[in-house]
C-alpha cells in the first residue's frame, strides 16, 4: 500500500484531537506527510485531489458525517484507501458494523498515544487493528449480512450520486438539490434515476430508508 513517504489524512472536527493523532502518527512513522480535514466534504475533496493518500483516520461524528455515512462514502468512492475509524462510540456492536462496512480497524477516542501509533503502523503495513480490550467482544459478534449488502450497494454510487442521495434523504426537492450542488435540475433527476437503479429501490423514500440504515443512534 505504501509507495515512498506514507501519506495520512486525519478527518476530525476537533483541532486538539487532530493534533494528538498527528503527534502519535509522527512518532510511529519517522517520515510521513499528514493532511487534515475538519469535515467529510473536506476529506472527500482531499482524496479527490491527492491520489497518493494511503490511510484516513476518520471520526464517525463530524460535520457531513453521521453514523456510518462518512465511512460508506469514503469506502464507496476510494476503495483502495485504508480507513481507520476513530470514535468515542466504542460499543462492540458499533465496531462490528464499522468493520462490516470496510474499515481496516477502529481506534477509540480513549486510546493512549501508544495504541494510536500501533494502530497506524499496523494498517500502514496492510494489517487490521482493534484494541485488545475490544477484540474478543467484537469477534464474538456475527457479521451482519444487511450491512455487507448495504455497503456493496452504496459502493456502486459515484461521489456526486452519493451527495444527491444524502440530500434526497434530507427531504430536499430536486430544485433545492440542484441549487445546493450547483448543477441543473435535469442532472439531479438523472442522478436520482441512476441511484434508484443501483440501490435496487423504486423511489426517494425507499432510498432514504436505506441510507438511514447507516445511523448508529448517536446524539
Amino acid at each position: 500500500m505504501v509507495r515512498g513517504m506514507p501519506r495520512l489524512l486525519i478527518a476530525d472536527d476537533h483541532p486538539l484531537f487532530r493534533a494528538a493523532l498527528r503527534q502519535a502518527a509522527s512518532e510511529q512513522l519517522e517520515q510521513c506527510d499528514v493532511l487534515e480535514a475538519c469535515d467529510l466534504q473536506s476529506a472527500l475533496d482531499a482524496l479527490a485531489s491527492d491520489p497518493d493518500i494511503d490511510l484516513v483516520l476518520l471520526d464517525l461524528h463530524m460535520p457531513g458525517s453521521q453514523g456510518l455515512s462518512g465511512l460508506a462514502a469514503l469506502r464507496g468512492q476510494y476503495p483502495a484507501v485504508a480507513v481507520l475509524v476513530v470514535s468515542a462510540h466504542d460499543e462492540p456492536s458499533v465496531v462490528r458494523r464499522v468493520l462490516d462496512h470496510g474499515a481496516a480497524g477502529f481506534i477509540p477516542k480513549s486510546a493512549n498515544p501508544g495504541e494510536i501509533s500501533a494502530a497506524v503502523s499496523t494498517v500502514f503495513n496492510c494489517g487490521s487493528w482493534l484494541p485488545p480490550a475490544l477484540a474478543r467482544s467484537v469477534a464474538a459478534l456475527p457479521s451482519s449480512p444487511a450491512d455487507a449488502d448495504l455497503a456493496a450497494r452504496l459502493a456502486r454510487l459515484t461521489e456526486q450520486q452519493y451527495r444527491v442521495l444524502a440530500l434526497l434523504a434530507e427531504g430536499l426537492l430536486n430544485k433545492q438539490i440542484a441549487d445546493r450542488l450547483g448543477i441543473q435540475e435535469r442532472t439531479v433527476k438523472a442522478h436520482a434515476t441512476a441511484i434508484f437503479e443501483k440501490l435496487g429501490v423504486r423511489n426517494r423514500t425507499q432510498a432514504g430508508v436505506l441510507l438511514h440504515m447507516l445511523d448508529l443512534g448517536m446524539p
